[in-house]
């Protein structure tokens, strides 16, 4: 059956794939220590009370009508009041669009921007970039991250490409990494974009920069989120925000996100959603609206999920500094944001207990599952190269108690390798 080119050409996702072989694994009765998902179990990680009681409440006020295609005015003021509150950034009402999570924003913003063919810059690994610039028949133009830069991208790796270029996707904390951009990195990156745009002249096309900071909130230590317009005002007019209450709540199932920049892109963006009916539900939508100006309960919230987040990641990291010790071939980049550990698991060219070589990483990964026990998501499934040892680890599911049995089970896997 002959069908669309898209529909031809689309790649289903990686996460998806492996996600159905472990639950195949799990029904068969196996142990998996899956950490893979980017998502939170509710029993380890519930939503705050004070916004669960807030939904209730909102059904029970039969909040259930469609709401305004860019999101309810109460909602976006509530934003509004909440970006100026948190990060110093003034927008208006009118300068922020809701949606359900940021999926469809960022569906949304790709079609408004960019025309086929047009050049969209993004860094691997990075989530779904590659998918997107293929929904819309643009340009890929792939910034291969590196290690000793956290996996960020960087201004010189960056330069080269900005000629032309429509679009630049950027994250932070980065999601697959759990990194985030230094201040320094940012500012570089952010004169670029604006030396490039005062060599356009007034009928090019602009560079934008798609800025998704749906973590900015889980950062530990003495980390600190940054972003372009705090450090270069001048970015106001070319960039666009991507945010929600997704991870920072460990609201995933609750679906109201946003987007926050120039006005006349929001409208455009705003037009194409009225078609796809994108709309956050209109209860949930009234509950954010209240919930965001409830700041005692929004700081002790993120006290208690943050430290748990962390704690869970820095135990594995350091289960993983021990291994490595131990002389086995893995390694870790120390917890910065978000709910991810960047994990490396270089096993390609050693063999089995039964004789079977690894020769690529996509037996590594099996071996892993299948020996190990261990589900974690390769680099690979992000656009990095097929031969990346570098892996995704999520905790966003994990329990504490199992985070000594996870590194005992791996120490076993490794050591029945020769």
């Amino acid at each position: 059956m002959k069908l669309s080119h898209l529909a031809e050409t689309l790649i289903g996702s990686e996460i998806v794939k492996l996600g159905g072989e472990i639950r195949d694994k799990i029904r068969a009765g196996e142990r998996i220590y899956n950490f893979t998902v980017g998502d939170f179990d509710p029993a380890i990680f519930p939503i705050p009370k004070e916004l669960e009681e807030e939904i209730i409440k909102a059904y029970r006020e039969h909040f259930t009508n469609y709401p305004a295609a860019e999101g309810n005015l109460d909602l976006r003021e509530a934003i509004a009041h909440f970006l100026k509150e948190r990060e110093q950034l003034s927008y208006k009402a009118s300068e922020i669009l809701v949606s359900c999570g940021g999926r469809p924003l960022i569906y949304s913003l790709y079609r408004a921007i960019c025309d086929k063919e047009d050049k969209v810059i993004y860094a691997v690994p990075s989530w779904n970039n590659n998918h997107y610039t293929h929904f819309i028949g643009a340009e890929h133009v792939v910034v291969e991250a590196r290690a000793e830069n956290n996996f960020m991208p960087i201004a010189k790796d960056i330069k080269p490409h900005l000629k032309g270029a429509t679009l630049l996707a950027l994250c932070s904390p980065q999601n697959p990494t759990g990194t985030t951009f230094t201040k320094h990195d940012l500012e570089a990156i952010c004169d670029m974009v604006l030396e490039e745009n005062s060599r356009r002249g007034d009928n090019e096309k602009k560079l934008y920069v798609m800025y998704d900071q749906m973590y900015w909130q889980l950062t530990f230590g003495d980390i600190e989120h940054c972003n372009p317009v705090s450090l270069r005002p001048a970015m106001q007019p070319y960039t666009i925000f991507i945010d929600a209450i997704s991870k920072c709540f460990a609201a995933t199932g609750v679906r109201v996100g946003w987007a926050f920049g120039p006005q006349v892109i929001l409208d455009k963006m705003k037009a194409i959603m009225s078609h796809i009916g994108s709309w956050a539900p209109m209860a949930e939508q009234k509950a954010v609206a209240r919930f965001m100006y409830n700041k005692e309960a929004i700081d002790n919230y993120l006290k208690h999920f943050k430290g748990e987040v962390e704690v869970r990641l820095r135990d594995i990291y350091n289960g993983l500094q021990q291994l490595k010790k131990e002389g086995f071939s893995v390694d870790a980049i120390a917890p910065q944001a978000a709910i991810y550990l960047t994990i490396k698991i270089d096993l390609v060219g050693k063999k089995t207990a039964t004789g079977n070589q690894l020769t690529q990483q996509s037996d590594v990964t099996a071996y892993l599952l299948n020996e190990a026990k261990l589900a974690v998501v390769p680099f690979y499934a992000f656009g990095a190269d097929n031969s990346s040892p570098w892996y995704r680890l999520s905790v966003g599911t994990c329990k504490k108690e199992e985070i000594g049995e996870m590194i005992d089970q791996l120490r076993n896997a490794l050591k029945k390798l020769s």
